[in-house]
């Protein structure tokens, strides 16, 4: 039993790898996809005619902070803990919430087509319009002022910091009775909330994104990031929070395998 038991895990393992590529790869791919052409009518207009500016969080600081620093902060851990199962299974959890946001979130802003609050700067450059509405800017950077909705930065920021504030929670027993009336620890889970709030909150100061863009966006990633690290983690108010599901089976099936040879020794 243990081989097949052992190549059944591999098997798993491998998908597991696969899926993850997959997603990444799809991603790159939805990246470079024309989004629909929505429709622009003139007494709405006021609405995508905002200044263009940089981003406040640009591309180069956000994806560096939503893919890495997951990461340090479970290599931190597995320093301190040498927990290995609980290493592999973060590193499942949140590269899978990644993946499935970074996917999700294309698919949407493919479909609904929304221009961007400074849409209109993107697509006349100049400032004069004509009345076919036909652009004359950047082909690129008309393509992505119709990817407003929902707001990218947004959705990954709430998806890997949210997954810090869940891992960090069970680690610390933040909302066990271990860890009620300590505030630091309360603290340690907001945190990471509140960075990726004010990353969404800057795409509204810059122009970039629609306050609904960020809505949306804010509940998908946070959706996500809930849904993935409870697949893999229990509960965050269970006594065992801290372990992996994977540990917490491993552990039962010993005490099973325990307890079925004490019963035969008794009987002997």
């Amino acid at each position: 039993m243990p081989p097949f038991r052992g190549l059944e895990m591999s098997s798993g393992l491998l998908f597991d790898i696969l899926l993850r590529g997959f997603l990444g790869l799809l991603f790159m791919e939805l990246e470079r996809a024309e989004p629909f052409t929505r429709k622009i009518h003139i007494d709405e207009l006021w609405l995508y005619k905002n200044p263009r500016t940089d981003s406040y969080v640009p591309t180069t600081v956000l994806w560096p902070l939503v893919f890495v620093f997951p990461i340090i902060v479970i290599c931190l851990t597995f320093l301190v803990t040498r927990d290995r199962i609980d290493f592999y299974q973060a590193t499942l959890s949140v590269t899978l919430t990644l993946g499935l946001n970074g996917v999700i979130t294309d698919v949407i802003k493919l479909i609904v087509g929304r221009p961007r609050p400074d849409y209109y700067w993107r697509c006349f450059p100049d400032g004069a319009m004509n009345t076919e509405f036909d652009c004359n800017g950047d082909p690129a950077l008309v393509r992505d002022g119709k990817k407003s909705f929902p707001s990218g930065h947004s959705s990954f920021a709430f998806a890997s910091l949210g997954f810090i504030s869940l891992y960090l929670a069970g680690k610390l027993h933040t909302f066990t009775l271990a860890g009620k009336g300590q505030a630091w620890k309360l603290c340690i889970f907001l945190i990471p909330l509140g960075i990726a709030l004010s990353i969404a909150l800057s795409r509204t100061c810059d122009y970039h994104h629609h306050w609904q863009d960020i809505t949306v966006g804010s509940t998908i990633g946070i959706l996500l990031t809930y849904l993935c690290y409870r697949h893999y983690y229990p509960p965050l108010d269970s006594p065992v929070c801290h372990k992996p599901y994977s540990a917490l089976i491993s552990q039962i099936e010993i005490e099973s395998i325990k307890g079925s040879k004490g019963e035969q020794v008794k009987w002997i």
